[in-house]
Order: structure tokens, then C-alpha cells, then sequence
């Protein structure tokens, strides 16, 4: 088994995303079989999954200044 690290935020939304899952399908879901619900749920739908994903428009506006301010904190970037 392996460990992975996500914010506090990932986790509410996982285990809610795991909650709702355990009424649909009647039985304990756990964080793994959440995560592969969402990966299936990404093949059967793969339009839907980059609509969501895809990013804001400005993002990239916003993405270079987030990088230049990164650079200017750490030069060795």
C-alpha cells in the first residue's frame, strides 16, 4: 500500500465524494475504492472530465505571475 499526501480540502471532498458513493452503492467505501470510482468515472466520460478540468479563461495570466512571483522568492527556480 502507498501513501499519498493531499490538502485538507481534497480530503473533506473525498470523503464526501466517499459518503455519497456508500448510499449509491449500499455498502463501505473507503478512500481507495472512492479514487477508483473517480478514475472509471474519468474513462466513461472523458469529454465531461475535460470540460471540468480545463482552465479559466485569464488562466494564463494568472499562471505567469504566480511563476514570476515564485521566481522572485526563490531564484534557483
Amino acid at each position: 500500500m502507498t501513501t499519498i499526501m493531499v490538502k485538507e480540502d481534497v480530503k473533506k471532498d473525498l470523503l464526501r465524494y466517499a459518503s455519497e458513493l456508500q448510499l449509491k452503492l449500499g455498502h463501505r467505501v473507503d478512500y481507495n475504492e472512492a479514487t477508483r470510482h473517480l478514475l472509471m468515472e474519468r474513462r466513461k466520460h472523458p469529454a465531461m472530465f475535460m470540460e471540468a478540468t480545463r482552465p479559466m479563461p485569464g488562466a494564463e495570466g494568472a499562471l505567469a505571475e504566480l511563476y514570476d512571483e515564485r521566481r522572485r522568492d526563490d531564484p534557483d527556480i
